[in-house]
């Protein structure tokens, strides 16, 4: 059950980018949105975290300008991305209320913005 749940809560979590931003792109903006919705296919990302993900040369190499103007082309409900993240954490171990908060919005963790995490972690039943 809890895989259909996160499937639910992921797919609530991005939707569609509009057709007016998406003409406006480059092509390596373009390349960096469909990264960018792969990735929140399967997992849950900040905004802050997705960024990094697809700029990093450790990751896909896009510019970071491409990058963030990719995210930010795209309507995605951060809140729901942390309780993706959230969930994905409680699924192999247990945290803390306040544990799983500063995982979720640590610059060292996910990137999360604290209002963010702490929604994440009391919808996934840590607090």
């Amino acid at each position: 059950m809890h895989k259909t749940v996160f499937t639910f809560v992921v797919s609530v979590g991005l939707m569609s980018s509009s057709i007016a931003t998406a003409q406006g792109l480059t092509g390596p903006q373009k390349n960096a949105v469909r990264s960018a919705k792969s990735y929140l296919s399967f997992s849950g990302f900040s905004r802050k975290g997705l960024i990094e993900q697809l700029s990093s040369p450790y990751g896909d190499a896009y510019d970071r300008h491409d990058a963030t103007v990719a995210v930010d082309s795209l309507s995605v409900d951060w809140n729901m991305q942390a309780v993706a993240s959230a969930e994905q954490y409680l699924s192999i171990m247990g945290f803390s209320c306040r544990g799983l908060i500063e995982q979720l919005s640590s610059d060292a963790g996910d990137g999360y913005t604290v209002e963010q995490a702490t929604f994440g972690a009391h919808q996934a039943g840590a607090c």
